[in-house]
């Protein structure tokens, strides 16, 4: 029992530091502000991200495109990895760093949001989607571990979650992406 309670003590504690970050909830609110304008411009966000990760940006894509709290329009978002016949040829054919990056630039336009998660923040083809997001004039938002990688520099808005143990980084993403999932809804859809 006590290694349960520490694993628990541990993602609290992390989740304690953002919570204590006056400048990290800045930049929560930050990419609240700058989601809800794409949604309102008709802009679409995009997610990626390997693995685990993966799956997180599948869970909170689906929370926009889907539904978060309220019955109401889908959001245009997507997770990048879905299609799994683009992936493996384009792995397969050119590299795995640029399966994000090729998509970036037939989907992406200026003011469309690109948000990569990468626990490390050194995911090529994670950051090879950000230099091509970039270079479209897109909204680049990074979630990330305690340096934040070669994303930081990178990202518009930067979430480098204060740990460097993965499934605490995680763990702190989801609850990021949640925040901001529900205060983007609540601000496109009042009432």
């Amino acid at each position: 029992m006590d290694n349960i309670k520490e694993i628990i003590s541990k993602s609290i504690e992390t989740k304690q530091r953002i919570l204590e970050d006056e400048d990290f909830l800045v930049r929560i609110q930050k990419a609240v502000d700058l989601v809800t304008s794409a949604f309102k411009d008709g802009k679409k966000v995009l997610f990626c991200g390997n693995g685990g990760s993966a799956a997180d940006a599948q869970h909170l894509a689906a929370e926009f495109s889907g539904r978060f709290y309220k019955n109401r329009k889908a959001l245009p978002s997507d997770a990048l990895h879905c299609n799994s016949s683009y992936l493996t040829a384009v792995a397969n054919d050119y590299s795995y760093d640029v399966i994000y990056a090729r998509l970036v630039e037939g989907m992406g336009v200026a003011g469309d949001v690109l948000i990569g998660l990468s626990t490390s923040g050194n995911s090529g083809n994670i950051v090879k989607a950000f230099e091509s997001g970039r270079n479209l004039g897109m909204i680049t938002i990074g979630f990330t571990g305690m340096s934040g990688g070669i994303m930081k520099e990178m990202s518009d808005v930067l979430f480098n979650v204060p740990s460097s143990d993965t499934p605490r980084i995680q763990e702190s993403h989801i609850m990021v992406g949640h925040i901001i999932c529900q205060l983007v809804e609540e601000n496109v859809f009042p009432g």
